[in-house]
C-alpha cells in the first residue's frame, strides 16, 4: 500500500524537491506527496509543489491568537491527509508540545548541524564562530523538547577557514538533499521506528561511512 506524506514547509522548498525526485525516482519506494502545507502563503516552495500536481494549503500562523490555537488548526489540516509521516521540510515554527504528541513516531525533522551541538537557529555562523572543523545535518525524530529527538542519519561536511554563513550553509544544503531521502525510506520502510524514545532498527546495522559526497552516517541502538 501506498504510504503517505503531507510536508510541513515556510520557505522555498529546496528539500521538498529532493524528496519530490526520491518519490518519483523509486529511491523512496511505494511512497507519494500527499499534501503540502505551509505557514506562509507566500512560501516558493507551494509553487513548486502546485508545478508536481501536490494539492497545497495554507495555515498563516499570524491569523490566530496563539500558538496553540494554530496548531490545532494546523493538526486538523494535515489529519484530513492521513500521513503515515509528517515531514518538517524547513518548517519554521515552535510546535507544541500536543502536536508533537499527536505525531510522535510520525513527525521527523532536518535541522542544519550534527545535533547535539548547535541546536536552534544561526547554526552555520555559530559554527564557525566556535571554530568547529565539521559541521552537517542531523534527520532526527521530532519530540516535545526543541531539537532534542532521536538521531536517525546525520551528514558531515568540512568547515573551511576561510567559510562564511552562506558558503558553509550550500555545504550543508547539498548534505541535507542526500540524506532526508534515505531516512524518509528508511522510517517508511519500517527499517527504522522510534521507540522507547530511541531509534530502533529492525536488523542489525553496522556503522557506516558514505563519502561519496560527504561523511554519512546511521548508528543504530544497542539492542
Amino acid at each position: 500500500m501506498t504510504k503517505k506524506l503531507v510536508l510541513l514547509i515556510s520557505g522555498r522548498g529546496s528539500n521538498l524537491q529532493s524528496i519530490l525526485r526520491a518519490c518519483q525516482t523509486g529511491q523512496i519506494t511505494d511512497a507519494e506527496i500527499a499534501a503540502v502545507i505551509s505557514n506562509r502563503a507566500e512560501a516558493p516552495g507551494l509553487m513548486v509543489a502546485q508545478a508536481a500536481g501536490i494539492p497545497i494549503e495554507v495555515t498563516d500562523h499570524r491569523d490566530f491568537p496563539s500558538r496553540a490555537e494554530f496548531d490545532t488548526a494546523l493538526q486538523q489540516q494535515v489529519d484530513r491527509y492521513a500521513p503515515d509521516l509528517v515531514v518538517l521540510a524547513g518548517f519554521m515554527r515552535q510546535l507544541t508540545d500536543t502536536f508533537v504528541e499527536h505525531y510522535l513516531g510520525r513527525l521527523v525533522n532536518i535541522h542544519p548541524s550534527l545535533l547535539p551541538a548547535f541546536p536552534g537557529l544561526h547554526t552555520h555562523a555559530r559554527a564557525i564562530a566556535q571554530g568547529v572543523c565539521w559541521h552537517g545535518a542531523s534527520v532526527h525524530f521530532v519530540i516535545p523538547e526543541l531539537d532534542a529527538g532521536p538521531v536517525i542519519i546525520q551528514a558531515a561536511v568540512p568547515v573551511h577557514t576561510d567559510d562564511d554563513p552562506a558558503r558553509l550553509a550550500a555545504r550543508v544544503l547539498a548534505a541535507e538533499h542526500e540524506i532526508y531521502p534515505r531516512a524518509l525510506s528508511a522510517v517508511l520502510s519500517g527499517w527504522c521506528s522510534l521507540k522507547e524514545g530511541r531509534v530502533r532498527w529492525s536488523e542489525p546495522v553496522p556503522f557506516c561511512a558514505d563519502t561519496a559526497v560527504n561523511p554519512v552516517f546511521t548508528r543504530p541502538s544497542s539492542p
